[in-house]
């Protein structure tokens, strides 16, 4: 029987908060392009992610991985910096 291989979702960002316990806010900034204008733009968005040992502080860059719901509003684990 052959396995699957799960490949989980990965992001780069910037840590902007390391107030809660366990736990940082990731600002993740990616380009995309307007679908009439094709001009470039910027959108930013903010995940929570689970740090366990509480080592990420603000202004590192992070990579995040999807993971299993750790709360109603954590869905990402932090994998290492950049």
């Amino acid at each position: 029987m052959a396995h699957k291989i799960i490949h989980k979702k990965r992001l780069e960002g910037i840590v902007v908060s390391d107030k809660m316990q366990k736990t940082v806010v990731v600002l993740i900034v990616r380009r995309k392009s307007h679908p009439l204008y094709k001009k470039y733009y910027q959108v930013s968005k903010k995940y929570k992610a689970h740090d366990e040992v509480g080592q990420y502080k603000v202004g590192d860059k992070v990579i995040i991985e999807e993971t299993r719901p750790l709360s109603k509003g954590k869905k990402w684990l932090v994998v290492g910096k950049k």
